[in-house]
């Protein structure tokens, strides 16, 4: 079962091609009201790059999330080669819908080549192994959820998710604006660097912006809350695989203006600095419908 739903994610993410700069990805409903984030910035970053020589790879990635996307639909990529140097290259994506673009998004790609390095440490934490996997929720705790919740977690998803302080996402608590999650694609997947690429795009944007709700003690469960990616970056820093354990470390340093900023850091189980993200995002707390 699981390993399907991966697969299903893998083909998601390989799009038809229309023309030479042109692709279209199909949409998926995992539960969320729009198209999920991530899968636009996983389809996004495959249909760049399809028009790049497979020995430049992603190292940086920076998107605007400009409309909703309809899961009903579609999305349509347009891919603008923007450059092609010596040792970079730099392409700009359009994903079009209705008509009309919901996000745009710029990408740099550079040959392997070697150079100094050094990273932060990986925070110190349990392994996966020593980490109970979230418990499903019961049938009378998800009566109690919005609708576009209870679809969320009622479905199988691709990753396997531990967070290594849960929190009660129904009922939160008020917490310091951080939080450490492994995480894994269900299923093994082949050795394609670029795939593996774009399924750490997709998963990057999980956990992401709720971690600055934490100091709240709200969540995107409540009905009353209001939430949505505004932009979001990445930085590819070593290879890696996605149907390994990854361990997302997040922080959130800001919240005003109904807007929240997170940060993450990605390690290997080894403790390599895989990836770095940041975003930022809309966090609106609405008149609560039963307090009236």
């Amino acid at each position: 079962m699981t390993a399907s739903v991966a697969a299903e994610l893998v083909d998601l993410l390989r799009l038809e091609r229309l023309e030479d700069n042109l692709f279209r990805g199909q949409s998926r409903d995992i539960g969320t009201k729009y198209v999920f984030g991530g899968q636009v910035l996983g389809q996004a970053l495959s249909a760049a790059q399809r028009t790049l020589a497979d020995d430049r790879h992603v190292h940086s990635i920076h998107a605007y999330f400009l409309r909703a996307g309809d899961v009903e639909h579609p999305i349509i990529y347009d891919v603008d080669r923007t450059r092609d140097g010596n040792s970079f290259s730099v392409r700009r994506v359009t994903a079009i819908q209705h008509g009309k673009p919901i996000f745009v998004f710029a990408a740099s790609f550079q040959e392997d080549e070697p150079g100094n390095e050094h990273q932060v440490a990986m925070p110190t934490v349990p392994p996966p192994e020593d980490i109970e996997p979230v418990a499903a929720p019961t049938p009378e705790q998800l009566a109690q959820l919005p609708a576009k919740a209870q679809r969320w977690l009622s479905r199988m998803g691709p990753f396997e998710i531990r967070p290594v302080y849960p929190r009660d996402e129904v009922k939160p608590p008020k917490r310091p604006p951080y939080q450490q999650v492994w995480f894994r694609l269900t299923g093994e997947v082949g050795d394609s660097r670029v795939l593996h690429q774009a399924l750490l795009a997709y998963a990057s944007d999980f956990h992401l912006l709720g971690t600055a709700t934490f100091p709240h003690g709200i969540s995107y469960y409540q009905p009353n809350v209001q939430m949505a990616s505004l932009d979001h970056a990445m930085w590819f820093h070593r290879p890696f695989r996605a149907d390994d354990w990854l361990l997302y470390s997040l922080d959130s340093p800001s919240a005003q203006g109904a807007r929240g900023l997170a940060r993450g850091q990605i390690y290997t189980r080894d403790g390599r600095m895989v990836a770095s993200t940041a975003q930022e995002g809309l966090i609106r707390v609405l008149p609560d419908p039963e307090a009236r």
